[in-house]
């Protein structure tokens, strides 16, 4: 940014983002929740029909852009310069696809959708602003526009884009643009009716005492050993599937057969998004096992070609565990599903400050030790392994 004149064409640029990404967020979220509402209420008539709606959404990806089955990847490697574009037509079938996903009872995530809106949309206005060679700063943008329009957690939402491309280095070029968008577009869905998730704790520990500091650490190890499972599952079940079954139509088709069965079996609560899980680890009761299959069953989904994010279903499944945990090492309870819903994210995306930032935007700043020390023991064991296959490191 060299000049004055530049500065405030990205100041523009973000400002027009941010109330763009924000709007489609708002659509895009609101129809999730209401396409939630009906399979809740309909779920046994929607959910034998799960291995058609796959084979539509494969049929819609192959028939109008292939390229865009690369998602997220596509997004990564724009950013890193291994490829000049992203298709405009991904945001209408990434959006349809993640309507079927979980209107028929696949369980999958949100903020995917959201991140690669907000990046192929500022890819796409780049041109009509005619900025020179900072492609990466102006998706930096996008990314923040649209994990921020979704969830309304702006400063999670900044440093996700800025630090997730590139593990070990941070794209500050891209901090101005990015908290622009990410505001704007935080305040622009919440102007619009979608709603913020939060929890003020209160509950909290001695963060003086050392027998408290080796629990958190603990935890976060425990946190992070689970984030890593779930990251490296995905990746190998990705792999094995597409080697057993080479035709996307009939790996879709038939492994959601039993998608179907066991979804059936368990009544619908590992369907969706896992923000019932989150709100009964908060407010309810949740069993033993609660993570672990909703991470089997969000691991399955996105592996055989379902489309949606991964980091709702990751905080729900942190939520769970960290609700398990919290007796066994004598813990309060809403404490630690919160120190949970941020521990295995930091540790499946292999980021470090935005699961700390969502800590303190959604959970309030009350106990900011204990979250930060267990984002970075759950950051330190996760060896490195993301849920984005093309992340890269820096180091």
């Amino acid at each position: 940014m060299e000049n004055k004149k530049e500065l405030l064409k990205y100041m523009i640029f973000a400002g027009v983002m941010g109330i763009v990404v924000g709007g489609i967020d708002t659509v895009f979220g609101k129809g999730l929740i209401l396409i939630g509402e009906i399979r809740n209420k309909y779920f046994w008539y929607l959910i034998p029909f799960l291995p058609i709606a796959g084979i539509v959404i494969t049929w819609l990806y192959y028939h109008f852009n292939e390229l865009s089955l690369k998602g997220m990847t596509l997004v990564f490697e724009t950013g890193q310069q291994k490829r000049k574009g992203i298709p405009l037509a991904l945001i209408p079938l990434v959006m349809i696809g993640t309507w079927l996903t979980h209107l028929f009872g696949g369980s999958a995530g949100r903020e995917g959708v959201a991140v690669q809106i907000g990046a192929t949309l500022s890819h796409y206005f780049t041109k009509y602003f005619h900025f020179p060679k900072n492609g990466k700063v102006l998706l930096i943008t996008g990314m923040a526009a649209g994990f921020a329009g979704l969830f309304q957690t702006p400063l999670t939402a900044l440093f996700f884009a800025m630090e997730v491309m590139v593990i070990g280095k941070i794209e500050y070029e891209a901090l101005l643009p990015g908290v622009i968008a990410s505001f704007t577009a935080s305040y622009t869905s919440h102007f619009l009716g979608l709603e913020k998730f939060s929890v003020n704790i209160q509950q909290s520990i001695n963060m003086n005492d050392l027998k408290n500091m080796m629990l958190m650490i603990l935890v976060g190890i425990i946190l992070g050993i689970v984030g890593r499972i779930f990251s490296t599952s995905l990746s190998a079940l990705k792999t094995f599937f597409k080697n057993k079954i080479e035709n996307p139509y009939k790996r879709i088709g038939y492994i959601s057969i039993l998608l179907v069965i066991g979804l059936m079996i368990f009544k619908g609560r590992y369907s969706g998004l896992g923000t019932n899980l989150i709100d009964l680890s908060f407010y309810g009761n949740v069993t033993y096992y609660d993570w672990f299959l909703k991470l089997i069953f969000t691991v399955v989904t996105l592996a055989i070609g379902f489309q949606g994010g991964e980091v709702t279903p990751l905080f729900s499944i942190g939520a769970t565990l960290g609700f398990i945990l919290a007796p066994i090492f004598h813990l309060p309870i809403e404490l630690c599903v919160a120190l949970g819903y941020t521990g295995v994210f930091a540790s499946a995306t292999n980021t470090l400050i935005a699961p700390m930032m969502i800590g303190l935007e959604v959970f309030g700043g009350h106990q900011m030790i204990a979250f930060l020390i267990i984002c970075i023991f759950s950051y330190l064991v996760n060896g490195n392994k993301s849920i984005y296959t093309a992340q890269i490191k820096n180091f």
